[in-house]
């Protein structure tokens, strides 16, 4: 199986430096990943970078509690991609689904991915399901479809870790309406091989040489 064109080569550490970003890039280019996902503050080098690539540049919004006010992640994602984001990967807002408040939480979603379509730019909405029961999984799930959301994330990777468990009930509940991310916790070949055969459609990890090697 050809991973390559499957992964999300990330690097999200809060003390990343420009040396590592320049180095993740040319490690993407190196072995044609899908995308870059890298932190806010790097999208316009990163841009410069690959402006040749056909690797994308995606970036993390709300990240990674989720918890920001909704205008605050809509403007988060504009400046992004005027920056040079060409997809975000967007985390909902979890103490909105803990205490129940679904219409702030399905506002949150589609500000987010209108902001993105907008402008013409795919979105994966981050759901952390580690941290939900199925019914929360479920209902958000339906949000993000009713959204249009192009792809439901498992986790950060941050405050939880990507199960195949999670990635078969997002693939099932999709229907095909949306794509599925799998990311957390994912770091050999044998990892990524089975989420992709559990229904993942892209794979985001730190390890992505190491999973291609």
């Amino acid at each position: 199986m050809d991973l390559n064109s499957y992964i999300d080569h990330t690097l999200l550490r809060p003390d990343c430096a420009l040396s590592d970003v320049n180095e993740l890039c040319k490690e993407a280019a190196q072995h044609g990943f899908a995308a870059v996902c890298i932190p806010p503050y790097f999208v316009s080098h990163a841009a410069h970078l690959l402006r040749e690539q056909s690797v994308r540049v995606s970036t993390v919004i709300g990240f990674p509690m989720g918890y920001a006010s909704t205008p605050s992640k809509v403007e988060e994602i504009k400046r992004a991609i005027d920056e040079g984001a060409e997809e975000i990967d967007a985390v909902v807002n979890l103490c909105a689904v803990k205490s129940g408040q679904w219409n702030y939480v399905s506002n949150d979603i589609d500000s987010m991915t209108t902001a993105a379509h907008l402008k013409g730019k795919k979105i994966k909405i981050i759901l952390e399901t580690s941290l939900l029961d199925e019914t929360e999984i479920r209902k958000l799930v339906e949000l993000c479809l009713q959204a249009k959301a192009d792809y439901l994330k498992t986790s950060t990777g941050i405050n939880g870790k990507a199960s195949l468990e999670a990635v078969r009930l997002l693939k099932e509940l999709a229907g095909g309406k949306a794509r599925v991310k799998a990311s957390g916790g994912i770091r050999t070949r044998w990892d990524a091989e089975q989420y992709l055969q559990a229904g993942a459609d892209r794979i985001g990890s730190s390890a992505g040489v190491a999973i291609v090697s």
